[in-house]
């Protein structure tokens, strides 16, 4: 049974894509999107992939300045999720607690919403299963804003199931 259990762990794994995305919530103030999968790694793994490894894995096209960027995170309190792009620079995301191979969490307007004013909260957190890890990334923003931040729900989780998929994905080519 054990045996059975942990060949179905992995087969799920080894299709590694967004096993759920779902806006939380939303409002005309601001949102909750959650994502998660299931990758074929350790926590120790998944952990170094997601913070040393980030330039490998983020998909370039949602980046600012795409393949001449350098994207890092530097996962302490205070650190930062920076793109460097030759003398162009962007502090993404301000780390603000960090339990390793557990969660990371991190403050700031992502992309766009950064230029609207937006703040947010990005929480990634690690939980094992079996051989492998569960990684869930939620993302709540909000803010004052002329326009309905409800409607930037949808478009938000379907971005960062992407960008998750791209963790799993080079996790497990690298495999």
């Amino acid at each position: 049974m054990r045996r059975t259990l942990t060949s179905l762990v992995l087969l799920v794994a080894a299709f590694a894509l967004p096993a759920q995305a779902e806006v939380k919530d939303s409002s005309a103030a601001g949102f909750t999107v959650e994502n998660s999968v299931v990758i074929a790694a350790s926590p120790a793994r998944v952990w170094q992939a997601m913070t040393a490894d980030i330039d490998q894995w983020w998909p370039k096209d949602h980046s600012w300045w795409g393949k001449e960027a350098t994207l890092s995170i530097d996962a302490r309190a205070g650190g930062c999720f920076c793109e460097i792009g030759g003398a162009k620079q962007a502090q993404h995301l301000q780390v603000v607690y960090v339990d390793p191979e557990k969660t990371l969490r991190m403050v700031g307007g992502l992309g766009p919403m950064q230029g609207m004013g937006l703040h947010g909260v990005a929480e990634w957190t690690l939980q094992a299963v079996g051989p492998a890890t569960r990684v869930s990334w939620r993302y709540r923003a909000g803010g004052h804003a002329p326009d309905d931040l409800g409607k930037l729900a949808p478009i938000v989780d379907k971005v960062q199931a992407q960008q998750l998929g791209g963790l799993a994905q080079w996790l497990q080519a690298a495999r």
